[in-house]
């Protein structure tokens, strides 16, 4: 079986065959923090990169690069801003529109993009996260054929885990479209519904990131479907950093200190993951107004994996799925999408083995 791939600015045109909703409204979308970096060289023109993240823990390297200043004193005399959303394809038309410079951000939504601007406006950069998203059901449910005129939510049309849970149920036989007809019923909306809409019965399930798959759970819902367990090895990108090429091409220097940013970030999240887990509780609680208790906290960590390599292979894979499900018209040369020559810069400088190109 060929394996599925993967958290005011709304989209309006479809890309060919991609059609891609957009909604404003997010867990803390929107919100922003202007963090001036650390000094420590001269500089006429600083310059303010705009980021964007999600509060989710599969966001976890970029909420303790924000939160512990790793970016800030990467970015030595420049500057870091930055912005929140529910999904990717929020953040991606926040990039393609000129809004934000960089977003961590899932493959879906990333090769979205891509396709949308004919490979011309991003690229990715780095990985960040691997693991962590899952279809959490209604114990009722014990197989895929159970699934059969049920309504089971993703955070967000034409986001990671929306095309991961179209693909799959194409597996399974279903046919769904993005109207929410079909076998299966699916129903986009913004992870902080998505424990409310489960336990009052309006969703049966739900193909999430944490943590709201670890929510879930605790609510009374079971895994139906642990993505790992489609992936060779376990392993599929869930967030990659991508950024626009044309603030790529014009600030070269400043895209590799936010680089050098992230690989601190990764390095201090697996360093020390108790610190992690809590400087990313609080950050999720502040940006959502829900706190995470940090049982619920460690319980969704065993689900991640945070790594620098972005794992090209399962994207490209990925992509294909979004082709299969009518949400991307097939991309040629898609390895394009990537430029890791800084990001190897940056390890090779750190001590740390380069990733491959695809």
């Amino acid at each position: 079986m060929i394996r599925p791939a993967r958290p005011g600015l709304p989209l309006l045109a479809a890309i060919a065959a991609l059609a891609v909703s957009v909604s404003v409204a997010g867990c803390g979308g929107g919100s922003s923090t202007a963090t001036p970096a650390a000094s420590t060289k001269a500089s006429p023109t600083p310059v303010t990169v705009r980021l964007g993240y999600f509060p989710n823990l599969t966001h976890a390297t970029a909420i303790v690069g924000v939160e512990d200043g790793l970016f800030a004193k990467a970015l030595k005399g420049n500057k870091l801003k930055t912005q929140t959303f529910n999904a990717g394809p929020e953040a991606t038309q926040a990039l393609l529109s000129g809004a934000i410079d960089a977003t961590y951000i899932g493959p879906g939504p990333s090769t979205n993009a891509y396709a949308k601007s004919g490979g011309q406006a991003v690229r990715i950069v780095s990985g960040a996260t691997s693991g962590g998203a899952a279809l959490v059901v209604k114990p009722s449910i014990t197989s895929p054929k159970d699934l059969k005129g049920k309504k089971i939510a993703t955070p967000q049309l034409g986001n990671t885990q929306d095309i991961a849970l179209r693909y799959w149920l194409k597996q399974q036989g279903f046919a769904t479209t993005q109207e929410g007809g079909g076998d299966v019923k699916v129903f986009p909306q913004d992870n902080s519904q998505t424990v409310d809409t489960f336990g009052t019965g309006a969703i049966d399930g739900a193909w999430v990131p944490e943590p709201t798959l670890s929510r879930l759970v605790n609510e009374g819902g079971k895994v139906l479907v642990d993505e790992r367990t489609l992936w060779p090895g376990g392993k599929f990108v869930t967030t990659n950093l991508l950024v626009s090429k044309s603030f790529l091409d014009k600030h070269p220097d400043v895209v590799k200190e936010l680089i050098e940013g992230q690989v601190a970030a990764n390095k201090a999240v697996n360093a020390d993951p108790a610190h992690a887990q809590a400087v990313v509780a609080a950050a999720i609680g502040k940006l959502t107004g829900k706190a995470l208790k940090a049982t619920l906290v460690a319980q969704a960590w065993q689900t991640l994996s945070f790594t620098n390599d972005p794992l090209p292979a399962t994207l490209l894979t990925g992509a294909q799925h979004a082709t299969a499900v009518g949400l991307l018209k097939k991309v040629d040369k898609l390895s394009g999408i990537y430029d890791l020559r800084l990001l190897n810069e940056v390890l090779s400088a750190a001590g740390e083995s380069p990733v491959a190109e695809p």
